[in-house]
């Protein structure tokens, strides 16, 4: 029910009337509180935390005729994206309030990624996976082609082509997994998750999925498309796309590559770490060049999806589930500062830091907001991205796969890129907030943020404090799972 529930009530908006713009986002805003609830109290009296199998399980044959399944559950590693969906979707819901160009197909748009997103997280079958994977990429690519910047056809062009390529690999990975070693093809993940596999086999199934996740992640040199994508989508778009979508990578990492692949997955991982290192110093160096507000805040993004790639690849407890509280933290982060970056466009038309400065005294809220989510976005102690990286620090030292003079050179190239954050985040902030240029500019008006842009912002805050103070909420989601699949498949 919660997979369809949006994307069904979403066909209903297409029959309203086309003028009725209010109506329209009160409905929308009304179906992604209702799914929002319906989870939350699923999971508050049905999900036992301390349990690491599947529950809340769906199992129907969906197609008899090619004996396809309909296989639906959840577990601690799929709780918390799914709780991230729906609490993101239902603000960027809110924050897109001021759309009205077509607004009964925008809207449809968004719930039909609300049940995509939503279906991939809970996924437990192949196919499955990859038709949520293919349903969230049409509405992405129309949001960002009729409502997106100058560039926007460019800008899709690209998306589609990346993520859709990446696309061909899920689907080849997922045929070969079905089809080796059995006269009856199944997608099942329990049944892949205890097939074994010869290792040449195995190493190429898990190139192909590190493709299509390296991609969404994204993971470089693969990552080209995301800055571009956000600097020309709408900011309501950009927080589904920071806070969720590059998100789902990450996940496709964890479910398939790691537990699906184990081997593989310990073949692989010196050379991921390697990469993630690399992808949090060359985003964090290449940001601060970036003029485009946008554009630096999506480096920043690329940066910080390092780190859960570092924590995934340890092979720890406390590594990967650092991983899982980064994606988390990040999801929220990222999706504040693009509405932000957002709401100050919509203000002053610019989007370029050169042309900007003096916004602070103009727009105190705005400035309040911002900086508070810079500071969280660079790790301050109280918020949920300094436990996250932290845990992912102390996750690649206490783990036992990898000598003690390499951990100790990663970790100090890693601290060296943590250190870079926060100069471009600061600098950003001294240019956009401080100086002269807006102050001094004759003939403005500028109104700083109002209700429904401060609510969006406090709403997002407070899940980054409380996770900062008490992060153990999110740890007791996925610790039993986490324990799990290491003790299942790596410490055997």
């Amino acid at each position: 029910m919660f997979v369809v529930l949006p994307i069904s009530a979403g066909l209903l908006i297409l029959f309203f009337p086309h003028r009725g713009n209010k109506v329209i986002r009160w409905y929308t805003l009304y179906i992604c509180i209702v799914e929002l609830l319906l989870i939350t109290y699923a999971f508050s009296y049905y999900f036992q935390f301390e349990n690491p199998l599947i529950q809340l399980a769906e199992d129907y044959k969906w197609i008899p005729f090619f004996d396809l399944y309909w296989r639906l559950g959840i577990d601690g590693f799929s709780l918390g994206p799914i709780l991230l969906t729906g609490f993101i979707t239902t603000l960027a819901t809110l924050a897109a309030w001021p759309i009205t160009r077509d607004s009964r197909l925008f809207h449809f748009l968004m719930l039909a990624m609300y049940s995509a997103q939503i279906g991939l997280f809970s996924s437990q079958d192949l196919l499955l996976f990859f038709i949520m994977w293919e349903l969230e990429l049409i509405p992405v690519y129309l949001l960002l082609s009729m409502w997106g910047g100058k560039k926007r056809l460019y800008s899709a062009t690209k998306f589609i082509l990346y993520t859709a390529g990446g696309s061909v690999f899920l689907l080849i990975g997922a045929l070969g997994i079905a089809l080796y070693g059995s006269n009856e093809p199944t997608f099942n993940f329990e049944t892949s998750a205890n097939q074994s596999y010869p290792v040449g086999l195995e190493i190429f199934f898990y190139i192909g999925f590190l493709f299509a996740f390296a991609v969404k992640s994204p993971i470089i040199p693969l990552h080209t498309w995301l800055p571009d994508t956000h600097g020309e989508a709408h900011y309501s778009t950009c927080m589904l796309l920071a806070g969720i979508l590059l998100k789902m990578g990450a996940y496709g990492l964890i479910r398939i590559n790691m537990e699906l692949l184990p081997h593989a997955h310990s073949i692989f991982s010196p050379w991921l770490i390697i990469i993630g290192v690399m992808q949090i110093i060359y985003a964090a160096s290449t940001s601060p060049g970036q003029q485009n507000l946008k554009k630096r805040i999506a480096y920043s993004s690329v940066s910080h999806m390092g780190f859960i790639i570092i924590g995934i690849c340890s092979i720890s407890d406390m590594g990967l589930n650092g991983a899982i509280l980064q994606i988390l933290s990040h999801g929220f982060i990222g999706a504040a500062l693009f509405f932000l970056a957002g709401t100050g466009y919509d203000r002053i038309r610019r989007l370029y830091l050169d042309e900007m400065g003096g916004m602070a005294p103009l727009m105190p809220k705005l400035f309040t907001n911002f900086s508070i989510f810079s500071l969280a976005s660079l790790a301050l102690p109280g918020m949920s991205g300094f436990f996250a990286e932290l845990i992912v620090f102390f996750g690649l030292i206490s783990g036992q796969k990898y000598l003690l003079t390499t951990k100790i050179l990663i970790t100090i190239v890693m601290a060296v890129g943590m250190i870079l954050t926060p100069i471009y985040l600061l600098s950003m902030l001294r240019q956009m907030f401080y100086g002269y240029k807006l102050f001094n500019a004759p003939n403005s008006y500028f109104f700083d943020s109002g209700p429904r842009e401060f609510f969006v912002s406090i709403a997002i805050l407070l899940p980054v404090i409380s996770i900062g103070i008490y992060p153990d909420f999110v740890f007791s989601l996925s610790i039993d799972g986490v324990e799990a699949l290491l003790s299942n498949y790596f410490y055997r």
